[in-house]
């Protein structure tokens, strides 16, 4: 034991919102157990959970075009759209029960009640649009949609894009007035002081450089520390890997076979932000475009409204940019140590595959202020390149695995688990919905990692997530209950 700093049953790393919000749920679940966090910055919830390091869109797939995908009789899909929307409910319940018992207060601090819409161009894009609302107006989780493409609804729902905007502009919209504004950074900070107080151990400027079994199936995580330069090992029964776009690294040293034939490529992203108060009054929503062709679905252009540190601000974006770093903070040779002789062959058919995605990202990098600019006229066709300034966004590692449907060297987009045969080891890669499903992702964890607990829990994750178990498209009544109950407690109505 003595060539051990600490031998615990948790070791989260990372200590962004998915590591917070897995400590909250098992010290809801099992308060005894010892939980010990490491986070190679100072302090937690500064990488991609970092309110200007996302959109802070609560995901609910609202908006989100990309969610619903056209078939080729012309029908528009909608499954993908309700699995988002009800992952995002099981947030709000979990959110809406931290603040009722007390555990987390001040709601507005992270959660702001903002309408969702979808705006598109042309008279393709309208016959989609109109099409895609008819096929969600009928589901219990989307019976608020509204669709204009009159001038004059358009003109009171988005006063600053409709301004100087040529007349024939055909444009058409979708409304969801109970979409909502997420501070995850803020969040993030309240979920760790929570788990603080709840006696959870909390390392800053600790950095995970390894993770390996033991022979007596435990896991020994080493970790430098940055402020004396000491390397600690730590052992726990199960250890979750948290770190963002640094959770690829960490899963392939724990050379678990689930790791193996997994990849990642590095997108950045840019955001234009507008602080003129003249210009932010103007706009109440978020509005979400269509993707050019070849970009990941991440990158669709969107006009949001913000709430930081009680500012109202504007993103445009985002903008995708290029750098090999697995975080902002990572090295610039993440994305070269990352290939591996297990993976090299799925990484080099992604490239031969994704040539239009590297297409998009050169044109993106080689893209002036002026010529987004020229982008960002296209939602706000009057707009004043001295009114708009750049922010650099989280790093996101989008995973490219094998797939039986799409075959070698597929990218992924979206959130990702891998979890270890045994369920001692799970890790978290991908990117959006990500921050806004972190509690159906980090409930799916705990149901894999710990199956012989669940009917001891099964409850106590009634009591939290009211829904749990059950499809809330299926039941419209218990819908609007959690709805109505989470909008009051949250403060969203």
């Amino acid at each position: 034991m003595s060539n051990y700093e600490s031998k615990t049953d948790v070791i989260l790393i990372g200590a962004g919102i998915m590591s917070a919000t897995l400590g909250t749920l098992l010290k809801e679940l099992i308060p005894e157990w010892d939980i010990q966090v490491f986070e190679k910055l100072d302090k937690p919830g500064e990488e991609s959970s970092h309110e200007l390091n996302n959109a802070g869109t609560g995901h609910a797939a609202l908006c989100e075009l990309n969610y619903t995908k056209e078939n080729a009789d012309g029908t528009v899909d909608i499954s993908k759209a309700i699995n988002v929307n009800e992952q995002f409910q099981v947030s709000l319940q979990f959110w809406s029960y931290l603040v009722k018992q007390q555990l987390i207060k001040n709601p507005e601090d992270f959660i702001m009640p903002l309408p969702h819409m979808s705006m598109v161009q042309g008279e393709e894009n309208i016959d989609y649009l109109k099409r895609r609302f008819e096929a969600m107006k009928e589901n219990p989780l989307f019976k608020n949609m509204k669709f204009a493409d009159d001038a004059e609804t358009l003109k009171e729902w988005i006063p600053l894009m409709m301004q100087n905007r040529d007349i024939n502009d055909r444009i058409a919209a979708t409304k969801v007035d109970n979409g909502t504004d997420v501070n995850f950074g803020n969040l993030t900070r309240m979920l760790i002081d929570h788990l603080e107080n709840q006696d959870v151990a909390m390392h800053y400027n600790h950095t995970v450089n390894n993770v390996k079994r033991t022979p007596e199936g435990l896991w020994e995580v080493k970790v430098k520390n940055a402020q004396t330069g000491k390397v600690e090992k730590h052992r726990a029964n199960f250890v979750f890997i948290g770190a963002g776009g640094g959770s690829l690294h960490l899963l392939q040293k724990s050379s678990i076979p689930e790791s193996k034939q997994i990849g990642g490529f590095p997108v950045s992203g840019i955001f234009m932000v507008c602080k003129n108060p003249e210009v932010v009054e103007q706009h109440h929503a978020k509005v979400y475009g269509k993707a050019a062709v070849g970009a990941p679905p991440m990158s669709v252009p969107h006009l949001d409204t913000r709430y930081i540190d009680n500012e109202k601000s504007l993103l445009f974006g985002p903008f995708a940019g290029f750098s090999p770093k697995f975080l902002k903070t990572g090295s610039n040779m993440d994305l070269i140590t990352s290939v591996k002789p297990n993976n090299v062959f799925t990484m080099l058919a992604a490239g031969a595959k994704e040539m239009s995605l590297t297409k998009y990202l050169v044109q993106q990098l080689m893209l002036s202020k002026e010529q987004r600019m020229e982008e960002l006229r296209q939602f706000i066709p009057n707009a004043k390149s001295e009114d708009w300034d750049f922010i650099v966004a989280g790093q996101r590692v989008q995973v490219i695995k094998d797939t039986e449907e799409n075959g070698k060297g597929t990218l992924q987009f979206g959130t990702e688990v891998v979890t270890s045969m045994d369920g001692s080891i799970s890790a978290l890669l991908g990117a959006s919905p990500g921050a806004s499903t972190a509690v159906k992702v980090m409930l799916d964890v705990i149901e894999k990692c710990f199956p012989e607990k669940m009917p001891q829990w099964e409850d106590k994750i009634k009591e939290m997530i009211p829904s749990y178990g059950k499809k809330l498209v299926d039941h419209p009544e218990l819908l609007e209950e959690i709805v109505a109950e989470a909008e009051k407690n949250l403060g969203l109505r």
